[in-house]
């Protein structure tokens, strides 16, 4: 079987969230299982220094109106996946990151640069833009891809099968109607029988309603986006897509988040052999300048600062952390104001609150290893990962009951073998509640380590998720 993986990001090569792990690590898994799957991405600046070129640039001519591109073949730097570049200098040789420039504003041409993506997925997919090699089944995730499908739609070549994975419904690439000539769409396609909403243009509507099937990364949430609370105005739809949308969970790097092997810690532990533990917790709080006490419950958060993250409910609590006598350690970025809370709870309360703004890799490997407790509060959350790591490394997580923090942890209180402490509600009282419930777990040392070895013992590899994605693709060649 070939699978085209059409994405915006893919680790390691480019990442600015979740979607940029699973881009990377399920081709990886499905080419364990006999998949050639390849990876079509943009070249952004610098990426061509990164890679190894495998062959000669395709010239594709005119994608867009008045928009010529390249495809280049290459591998990533551990020769593991095979990539397709699509070589557009004028839109992707830019300073900042993949979607903002250096002064974090959105591009003003996003619609373009990804309309390009979605556009070349569209040419390997059908018209066979490389000439020895056709997909399947053609995979795209998220808005930066979304239009891949409706350019499947509008070829009258052969079309190869197409899923659609949504990571984040909040974020839809919405643009103005104008934007249509410029990507070659036609206007019958603006319509709510196709890419329209609320009088623009959704390039994710464009996938959700175009692609064969549909999944999304957790099956809580894919019952909660069918809902008009969490269905961000497209509920509508995907309740009709019901019979086709699926949720499938992430999975983890076993060997990148292994406490047995990883670099990053201070000692090396396990299942078997829990006492590196407790030397990884002694060198954070070194590290952030709290107060080395060994049996103080310490709580982590890493976590984009956002209001979806709920990151104001984990400052809501730092007063009750440290009352109960434990400390925590929080490392993350995003809004300016909560920034500011943050900062300021670690400068009111050294030694016991410590604080890192900005995204350190390394450290949020630290984090698991050396906290007992992460919390995760988040008001929503499609499938979330930092849980998943935080069981890999006995880190015992408090999180709310939403999404795929509802599929991955289980209350301690409500079933045997529970891994975690849930709350249902995403206000500072639930919150408060469940850290009590942590702290008095906490001090319960057998069941603690009892909980710590349940959640060590689960199985979250990519292998498992991409057993999954291969029936699911065979199911969608088939119904095609």
């Amino acid at each position: 079987m070939r699978v085209l993986f059409v994405t915006s990001e893919a680790h390691p090569l480019v990442k600015t969230g979740g979607l940029a792990d699973v881009a990377g690590a399920l081709p990886l898994a499905l080419g364990r299982l006999g998949v050639d799957a390849r990876i079509l991405m943009p070249a952004y600046a610098g990426l061509l220094d990164r890679v190894e070129v495998t062959g000669p640039a395709l010239n594709l001519g005119d994608v867009l109106p008045n928009v010529r591109a390249r495809l280049i073949p290459a591998r990533d730097p551990e020769g593991s996946r095979s990539l397709l570049l699509v070589d557009c200098p004028a839109l992707f040789e830019r300073p900042g990151g993949p979607y903002l420039d250096e002064h974090g504003h959105d591009w003003p041409d996003n619609f373009l640069r990804f309309g390009l993506l979605g556009r070349v997925g569209a040419m390997v997919g059908a018209q066979g833009a490389l000439p020895d090699w056709t997909p399947d089944v053609v995979h795209a995730s998220d808005w930066q891809a979304g239009l891949t499908p409706a350019y499947l739609r509008l070829l009258g070549a052969r079309r190869p099968a197409t899923v659609f994975t949504v990571h984040n419904l909040h974020y839809q690439g919405i643009f103005g109607r104008e934007v249509l000539p410029m990507l070659g769409l036609p206007d019958s396609m603006f319509s709510i029988e196709g890419l329209e909403f609320y009088g623009h243009v959704s390039y994710l509507k464009a996938g959700l309603y175009y692609s064969r099937f549909l999944t999304t990364v957790s099956p809580t949430y894919a019952r909660e986006i069918q809902t008009q609370m969490g269905g961000e105005g497209l509920h509508g739809l995907l309740s009709n897509r019901a019979p086709t949308l699926q949720g499938i969970l992430n999975g983890v790097d076993m060997d990148d988040w292994n406490p047995a092997s990883d670099p990053h810690i201070a000692a090396p532990f396990s299942a078997e052999d829990l006492s590196g533990k407790a030397v990884c917790k002694a060198a954070l709080q070194r590290e952030m300048g709290l107060a080395e006490r060994p049996d103080a419950p310490l709580f982590g958060v890493v976590s984009r600062f956002v209001e979806q993250k709920g990151i104001d409910l984990a400052l809501s609590v730092i007063s009750t952390i440290v009352d109960s006598g434990g400390q925590i350690v929080i490392l993350g970025s995003g809004d300016p104001g909560l920034e500011w809370h943050v900062r300021g709870a670690a400068g009111a309360l050294p030694g016991s609150v410590a604080a890192h703004i900005g995204y350190d890799e390394g450290l949020s490997h630290r984090i698991q290893a050396g906290c007992d407790a992460l919390l995760v509060p988040s008001r929503f959350e499609p499938c979330g990962l930092t849980q998943l790591y935080a069981m890999r490394y006995g880190t015992v997580p408090v999180v709310r009951r939403t999404g795929g923090l509802a599929d991955t942890v289980t209350d301690v209180d409500e079933a045997r073998g529970g891994t975690g402490l849930v709350f249902d509600h995403p206000d500072p009282g639930d919150l408060i509640q469940a850290v009590h419930r942590a702290v008095a777990l906490y001090q319960d040392s057998e069941a603690w380590r009892a909980t710590m070895l349940t959640g060590m013992g689960l199985d979250h590899s990519w292998d498992r998720v991409a057993r999954e994605y291969l029936g699911l693709y065979g199911e969608v060649i088939h119904a095609d």
